[in-house]
């Protein structure tokens, strides 16, 4: 069977299941809806929040950004992972304890103003949308190559898949899918990271191969190859990073908190049945997590030896399959300079050869030669990364805007019906929004995702860590706040990345950080004039500090002291 056969099978079998569990888990209720009833399983539900919180910059680009920053990219390592510690510690149980739907409702509840809720849903919307473009994106740069169709139309045909099971399942659908997506994605990385790992290295763990010599009888370890191949070619070494530690610590920052305050990963701690189970479920997820992310350096380092390999100096009418695979969607292309037929690949004005770094874990299987149905099995986990991240995002949008928006402020007397039906149109529509924005992306998948994590951790984050852990945080000190920081680090991104492009360097930006790490400093800016608002106001409401005590110290608590 051809590997495009074999593609059509893996992905096409995976989309009959995920529908599959969509209908049969189909949401009667808006607690099915939001909340998949409020009865999961802590290892189904840590299964669901890998899946969920590893998206397709997770899955497709992260070892792409690595495998071409090299040092730099370790920044999306550690920011993603350690902000999951972060949210598991510090939000999650809490959060689950207070007991509500949605993030922007423990905002309107915590803060008593509606105001402070409508600005919790515009920071969410602004979040969510920026986050969705990636993994549409995502969705067709694996459909355009692997079901030969440009990738706007991959993008829609992923539209429709999400589609079907966010607006029929609600988060009862989401979650079950997301479980079979995780099982899906997670194969489909490891196999072949452990066969690639086995041919450089002899070695079948790519944890372990990572750090071990290459088997071509050079005595050298995978790491110092990497770096005398690149650097051979003009490249900057492998393990050397070109980033100020300014600008390092920021982006690992921004992503850090920003994983803390993203919204559709908090809302699945809101699904399991009582607050010790968040944190189990919390637990799970980071084993399930670290899975993937231990391996993605070693994915990484294998691609970029094995791309130089097969490129450098290669005739262009021998040209690798993959090369003319990948050349017919665009994503990679040659340009001959010097009339020799060659294909140079190197750093500077004489390189011939492009490759959009999002190609390089899709490509992986390809470029080691490995067999048919291991490329189709990546093409199926791609498309799980991307749509079961697409499918959360999807559904926070839609119960911010049915669930606080309607029935909270603008139209309290709708009836639970109605009120469902709002959150699937409310779905329908932002799938529409998310089709538009992976057709038209702003940048590269991870780098699109680190401007949503810069803004959650500059909007959300501080609001609900004050508002756990600091009782004299009124609303207005939060709604300024939040104003504050999504208002800055939006502002920062946009006349950097778009407005004037030209300047974006390091010459120009403020104390030396990129766009990608100013949602630490909006973070900052967050704290401080929240802070300094609710300093100079009226403190909070008695009922609302008593709340406050409520969520942060365990039922049965301080009994001991008083017999």
């Amino acid at each position: 069977m051809t590997t495009q056969m074999l593609t059509y099978l893996f992905v096409g079998a995976s989309f009959i299941l995920y529908i599959g569990i969509a209908i049969w888990s189909r949401a009667d209720s808006t607690k099915d809806f939001y909340v998949a009833g409020g009865g999961v399983h802590p290892v189904l539900n840590g299964m669901a929040t890998a899946a969920d919180w590893m998206s397709a910059a997770s899955f497709i680009s992260m070892a792409g950004i690595i495998s071409f920053m090299g040092r730099d990219g370790a920044v999306y390592l550690m920011g993603w992972t350690g902000g999951y510690v972060l949210l598991a510690l510090l939000l999650a149980p809490y959060l689950r304890k207070f007991g509500r739907f949605t993030v922007p409702d423990f905002i309107g509840e915590r803060y008593y103003s509606k105001t402070a809720r409508i600005v919790a849903v515009v920071c969410l919307i602004f979040i969510s949308f920026t986050y969705v473009a990636g993994q549409m994106r995502g969705v067709g740069i694996v459909f355009s190559r692997y079901l030969e169709v440009d990738v706007s139309t991959g993008v829609i045909i992923g539209m429709a898949v999400v589609f079907m099971y966010a607006v029929l399942g609600g988060m009862k659908g989401i979650t079950y899918t997301q479980v079979a997506q995780y099982c899906v994605l997670i194969f489909a990385y490891m196999v072949p990271a452990i066969f690639i790992s086995i041919m450089i290295t002899d070695n079948p763990i790519p944890q372990l191969g990572f750090g071990s010599e290459v088997n071509d009888g050079s005595g050298l370890s995978v790491l110092q190859k990497l770096d005398g191949v690149l650097m051979d070619l003009g490249f900057n070494a492998y393990t050397e990073g070109t980033k100020s530690t300014i600008d390092v610590f920021a982006i690992t920052a921004a992503l850090m908190f920003g994983t803390a305050g993203l919204p559709h990963v908090l809302v699945r701690f809101f699904t399991v049945p009582k607050v010790s189970d968040a944190r189990l479920s919390a637990g799970y997820a980071l084993v399930f997590i670290a899975i993937l992310y231990t391996t993605a350096p070693a994915v990484a380092s294998f691609a970029r030896l094995n791309l130089v390999d097969t490129v450098h100096n290669s005739s262009y009418e021998q040209a690798p399959e993959w090369f003319s695979n990948w050349e017919q969607t665009g994503l990679v292309g040659w340009e001959d300079k010097n009339d020799d037929g060659i294909m140079q690949y190197s750093a500077g004005s004489k390189n011939e050869v492009s490759i959009d770094r999002d190609i390089m874990v899709l490509a992986n299987p390809e470029i080691a030669n490995l067999p048919g149905w291991v490329i189709a099995l990546v093409a199926a986990g791609g498309v799980a990364a991307a749509l079961s991240t697409a499918a959360g995002l999807l559904l926070v949008i839609s119960s911010a805007i049915s669930h606080d928006v309607l029935k909270q402020t603008l139209m309290p007397n709708i009836s639970e019906k109605q009120e469902l039906f709002y959150a699937r149109l409310a779905a329908a529509v932002a799938v529409c929004v998310a089709g538009l924005f992976g057709i038209y992306p702003p940048a590269f998948v991870a780098q699109v995702v680190a401007f949503a994590f810069g803004l959650a951790a500059a909007s959300l984050f501080p609001a609900l860590l004050m508002g756990i852990f600091y009782k004299p945080m009124n609303k207005e000190g939060a709604i300024t706040g939040m104003l504050v920081g999504l208002i800055f680090t939006f502002t920062y991104i946009v006349y950097f990345k778009f407005v004037s492009p030209e300047f974006n360097s390091a010459e120009y930006w403020l104390l030396g950080i990129s766009p990608e790490g100013i949602g630490f400093i909006g973070m900052l800016l967050n704290i401080i004039s929240a802070y300094g608002v609710s300093r100079v106001t009226s403190p909070p409401p008695l009922d609302v500090q008593n709340l406050v005590d409520d969520i942060r110290i365990p039922a049965g608590a301080g009994i001991a002291h008083k017999h």
